[in-house]
């Protein structure tokens, strides 16, 4: 049995999400009471965001320290997936928050009561300000962690909400229009939904171990059953611990009894082939006339 283990991908650091965390407090305890003061539904709506950002961040922190631990005889993968988990918690939160969110809108649409426009106007460029800073902290980071990149998305996501408000807030001051609180509420649950939607189908993916999405298995069955030595690939998994590494482990079936180094040989054609698939860890358990099933997918 052969295991091989490479990895090759940026190191997150998350040293700015202690200050993102800090700015994302302070804004989302200022649009709640300007919110309360003003009677703005987008404005509790931006603040529930906020609210939503700082949990994330929290989680993504924490997340991003527990994947750094080394492995251990308990933990052999260490806490790698933990990054996914958190992913999975805040794209969660933000589609509850976002439905939450679009039922208050629709009833604000029916309903327009007369909003202190100065307190939505000036929280709302405040935010944008906040936001825009906590983006630019974490997003060379959110390139390569889908942990990170959720977080960088609620606070993206809110930076363009808090535009929304503010254009709100302005039609409110100027237009005595409304009715534009509950319709910007709307839209921003609608696009908190668009942003979150795939990160949360992707961390289910990983969490249940699904092969990934883009993994052409068959094509990768067909060339190592080419290989001259290799008879049949059978009792085959592919899944992964984190967006990173995938794991790969097949029974072989060889043509002859071979030797453990002449094994050694075929598997450096397997590696070879498995890396292009950017397969990251591979083990093959190699059978000569073992009875058993010799189907490809089998539990």
């Amino acid at each position: 049995m052969k295991n091989n283990e490479e990895h090759h991908h940026h190191e997150v650091t998350g040293k700015n999400l202690g200050w993102t965390i800090l700015l994302n407090v302070v804004i989302t305890v200022a649009e709640a009471i300007g919110g309360l003061i003003s009677g703005s539904m987008a404005l509790l709506s931006d603040a529930a965001h906020n609210f939503s950002d700082v949990l994330s961040l929290i989680i993504s922190y924490a997340a991003n320290k527990l994947s750094k631990r080394k492995a251990t005889l308990r933990q052999t993968f260490g806490y790698r997936r933990s990054e996914i988990f958190a992913a999975f918690i805040n794209s969660a939160t933000l589609v509850v928050l976002s439905v939450l969110i679009l039922i208050e809108g629709v009833q604000r649409l029916n309903e327009t009561p007369e909003i202190d426009a100065r307190w939505v106007i000036g929280l709302a460029i405040a935010s944008i300000i906040v936001n825009g800073l906590s983006v630019l902290f974490i997003r060379n980071d959110a390139r390569d962690s889908m942990n990170i990149k959720s977080a960088f998305l609620h606070l993206f996501g809110d930076m363009l909400t808090s535009v929304g408000v503010l254009i709100g807030g302005l039609a409110m001051k100027y237009l005595h229009w409304y009715w534009t609180d509950g319709f910007f509420s709307i839209l921003i649950a609608g696009y908190l939904l668009y942003t979150s939607w795939s990160i949360l189908k992707s961390s289910l993916r990983i969490i249940m171990q699904f092969t990934p999405e883009n993994m052409e298995v068959e094509k990768i069955v067909k060339e190592l059953e080419e290989l001259p030595q290799i008879k049949n690939l059978h009792h085959l998994h592919v899944w992964q611990i984190n967006e990173h590494d995938v794991m790969f482990e097949a029974h072989a079936d060889v043509n002859q009894n071979i030797t453990i180094s002449e094994f050694e040989i075929i598997l450096e054609q397997i590696k070879t082939i498995l890396q292009r698939f950017e397969i990251t860890h591979y083990t093959i358990q190699p059978e000569y006339k073992t009875s058993d099933s010799k189907e490809l997918i089998h539990e």
